[in-house]
């Protein structure tokens, strides 16, 4: 499975732009780090990083909403 970096901008609604494509970890982890570093702090921009077989699967899974779990706190 290889890495795939995407710039998401979320309004007027959600773009979803592939930047690069990484087979090793390490590589796709210290290159997102650099983006987002280059990202002014009140940006509407986003870089992810996400694994997948292919990038129609990359868009997809980015595509998704993620529904928070049950919260396990204190009682």
């Amino acid at each position: 499975m290889d890495y795939f970096i995407y710039r998401i901008t979320e309004k007027p609604f959600r773009q979803l732009e592939k930047i690069e494509q990484h087979t090793s970890f390490r590589s796709a982890s210290l290159r997102v780090k650099a983006l987002r570093a280059e990202l002014p702090s009140a940006s509407p921009v986003t870089v992810r990083m996400i694994t997948a077989e292919n990038q129609l699967q990359a868009e997809d899974l980015l595509n998704q909403l993620r529904v928070a779990g049950p919260d396990l706190g204190d009682d």
